[in-house]
């Protein structure tokens, strides 16, 4: 029997409540803080994203799902969001429009790792990008607007993560300091932090295996090596944050997964799971649009997994207001008036009344246990007798009250009801 392929779910009715629910509310927040939807294709070429997010990552070493195409190029499906963005702001001359150019998307993602909750080979991301600004304020206000969509969710006891990991002025002194103090310890080191020592050194504070994580709490700290730009760029951050209220721990080994990474990196967590339950992060990436072949162009941005979301919304017990469905049903006694059934059923939609109409030739017993079952509020019944009358009993589900009503008054009566 077919299955689903292993790192991925299908998304059943039962649970699509949560993900309207998330869009919904992604969507609303966006809106407020003044962010356009932007859709970039599924795949893209390869090096966009090797360019972009560093060829020594995890990602781009181990887990991207790469093919060539029919015409022999070399393609990859989306692994991460914010390059198909900046490829895009390029592309399309955005660099003309009033910046900052604020974008924002919903969009599946595909990592070949190891699946784990909330992550999986194929999840979701709602993410948010605010390209060409450098000023500090810029950064405080994406925080902001990522601590307001997980407050608007119902979330709460979440902590917000902040580091500095400075720019390519002040980065190398830190990496050299960094590498030597990790050679110290070399041979206690993981097998992956063996080859990021010499490949991908700041990723050494990333590190999640109990083996390795002494270390990174006693290494060097790169807020000690931030120029004064950067220095200057962190103060002002950490007191607007001050000023929205939104209270932080700076974590000194807080580096994020990607390469294009500068000055500021946040996550946000939940006060109980570690590091392997971040619900959302992400920071300033000043390099990235220059790096993919446009004008220098200071940015930055955010992202959640929409599976790590809904894993907390169901931690905290968090109550998601179900979809909404058609609170009618229509019944018949007899496949003689399906007709009938039908031309009716069609009024009531179209005048934005949901309504749903039984097609098989149940008895109206089964039919009406069948509209128990869906939880509507009221059913109308149609027969032979209500034909010739051209009038339908409306039955209240909910306290087991009917009334024959004309059918040209029904509408207005269901209206009325139904508000």
């Amino acid at each position: 029997m077919y299955q689903a392929p292993r790192g991925t779910v299908d998304i059943l009715p039962a649970e699509q409540s949560y993900w309207f629910y998330i869009r919904q509310k992604a969507a609303q927040t966006c809106q407020l803080y003044g962010y356009e939807r932007i859709d970039t294709p599924i795949f893209e070429s390869t090096n966009l994203f090797s360019r972009s997010i560093g060829k020594t990552t995890d990602i781009v070493e181990k887990e991207m799902y790469s093919f060539i195409d029919k015409g022999g190029k070399q393609i990859t499906l989306r692994p991460e969001g914010t390059a198909p963005v900046c490829r895009a702001y390029i592309q399309h001359g955005m660099q003309n429009k009033p910046q900052p150019v604020k974008l924002y998307y919903t969009t599946p993602v595909f990592r070949y790792e190891r699946p784990q909750a909330g992550r999986y080979r194929q999840h979701h991301q709602f993410g948010y990008e605010a390209i060409g600004d450098n000023d500090p304020a810029l950064d405080a206000e994406v925080i902001d607007m990522a601590w307001f969509f997980f407050e608007s969710l119902g979330l709460s006891k979440l902590t917000l993560l902040l580091n500095s990991i400075g720019c390519s002025k002040c980065r190398p002194e830190y990496l050299t300091s960094l590498r030597q103090y990790y050679h110290s310890y070399r041979n206690k080191l993981c097998v992956d932090c063996k080859v990021r020592l010499d490949k991908n050194t700041l990723r050494l504070l990333d590190c999640k295996k109990e083996t390795c994580l002494p270390f990174a709490v006693t290494a060097p700290r790169s807020i000690d090596y931030l120029c004064h730009e950067c220095k200057e760029h962190f103060r002002l951050l950490g007191g607007y944050l001050q000023q929205l209220g939104l209270p932080f721990l700076v974590n000194h080994c807080l580096v994020r997964g990607l390469d294009y990474y500068t000055r500021t990196v946040f996550e946000i967590q939940p006060q109980v799971g570690g590091a392997q339950s971040t619900i959302g992060g992400g920071g300033r990436y000043d390099g990235l649009i220059e790096e993919l072949g446009g004008k220098s162009t200071p940015a930055l941005g955010f992202a959640s997994g929409i599976e790590r979301i809904i894993l907390n919304l169901k931690k905290q017990s968090v109550v998601i207001p179900p979809i909404h469905q058609p609170q009618v049903f229509i019944a018949h006694t007899s496949d003689r008036v399906k007709n009938e059934v039908t031309k009716l059923a069609s009024s009531l939609r179209r005048a934005s009344v949901g309504a749903f109409q039984t097609t098989s030739s149940k008895s109206l017993k089964a039919q009406l246990r069948q509209a128990n079952n869906i939880g509507v509020r009221y059913v109308i019944i149609i027969g032979d007798e209500e034909i010739k009358t051209g009038a339908a009993i409306l039955r209240n589900m909910t306290t087991g009250e009917q009334d024959i009503v004309s059918i040209a008054e029904l509408l207005d009566k269901l209206l009325c009801q139904l508000q």
